[in-house]
This record gives C-alpha cells, sequence and structure tokens, in this order.
C-alpha cells in the first residue's frame, strides 16, 4: 500500500517516520520531494581506464551549492532529507518528472529498505547535449512510501547505513563478490 500525503504526514507528526529537514510543501498526493544537496562525487580517472567491481573506486569529492553536470556525464549527489524508515515502511526512488523532460535522469537502484537511515545517493546522467546545472535546495526526485505487510525480520543495516553525503560505490565489499556461477 502506498502512502497519502495525509499518511506521510501523520507518520513524521508521530515520529514513526523521520525526515530532516521536513517541509509539509514537498509533500504530494502520494509522496515526498526531496532536495539535492551540496556534496558530489564524481568518478576519478582510473590509469588502467577500467572500474572493476572487485576493487574500490576513487572519487573526486565536490562540495559546493551548485554544480554543471556536462553532456553524456554522470554523477553522484546526495539529498538534503536526512531519512529514517521504520522497519514496515519501504521507499521507491523516482527522478520528478519535470526533471527528467530535460534529459536529467535520477536513480539510485530505486529501492530504499526498510530501516534505512541516512541520505539517499543519487545517481545522476546527463542524457542532454547540453549542459545541466544543478542548484542545492532544488526538489529533484521524490519518494513514494510504502507499508509492508509485516515489520521486515531483517531490517536494512548494511554497508551504506547512516551515510550523511554522496557515498560511493562499496559492492568491492559483497561477500559474494568471488562466487562462481556454474
Amino acid at each position: 500500500m502506498i502512502l497519502s500525503d495525509r499518511s506521510i504526514c501523520r507518520r513524521i507528526e508521530s515520529g514513526e517516520l523521520f525526515i530532516d529537514p521536513f517541509d509539509p510543501k514537498t509533500v504530494q498526493p502520494g509522496s515526498f520531494d526531496c532536495r539535492i544537496g551540496n556534496h558530489f562525487l564524481r568518478v576519478k580517472s582510473s590509469p588502467s581506464n577500467l572500474l572493476s567491481l572487485d576493487t574500490a573506486i576513487e572519487y573526486e569529492e565536490i562540495e559546493n551549492d551548485s554544480i554543471v553536470l556536462p553532456p553524456q556525464s554522470f554523477i553522484l549527489a546526495t539529498t538534503m532529507e536526512y531519512i529514517r524508515l521504520p522497519n514496515d515502511i519501504t521507499a521507491f526512488v523516482e527522478g520528478r518528472s519535470s526533471i527528467g523532460r530535460i534529459g536529467l535522469f535520477i536513480q539510485n537502484a530505486g529501492w530504499v529498505d526498510a530501516g534505512f537511515e541516512g541520505r539517499i545517493t543519487l545517481e545522476l546522467f546527463n542524457a542532454n547535449s547540453l549542459p545541466i546545472q544543478l542548484s542545492a535546495g532544488r526538489r529533484v526526485c521524490q519518494l513514494v512510501f510504502c507499508q509492508m505487510d509485516q515489520p521486515a525480520q531483517n531490517p536494512y543495516n548494511g554497508k551504506y547505513q547512516k551515510q550523511d553525503k554522496s557515498m560511493g560505490s562499496k559492492i568491492y565489499k559483497d561477500s559474494d563478490r568471488h562466487a562462481v556461477n556454474g
């Protein structure tokens, strides 16, 4: 079940759902708009010109109230909002339609698990032929909250828990990274 605007506000007021800073003007009929923060990561060039899933990736860290994303380029960003989901609510992250219509694709693997706490790292790709300027505080994506049928037996407590800024990939830490498919 997707939470309505009234349910989102009621759960915020009760403290069951935590969003900080919370601006009631960003609550939509069935979602909550998140704003882009001022912390960004750009993948550094690698001597091998290859990214591997088995080794840590180096990132250039950028803290600024605005950034220009060149055409056909990728960057990580963070939300202004720090969230804490209870063990029975999960969230989808969706880019806002108005943002997608200028060629900015926003993703975060699309899913936030029950029990997650932190700022959400967003993957941004400029599919346009022109640069796009991004400014901190601009609404760029939305969270659609879903009530689970029961609380998670094992709520999220993974490698991105309590992140407070853009966080690069930690896939190299996956325990199954050396598994061989037969």
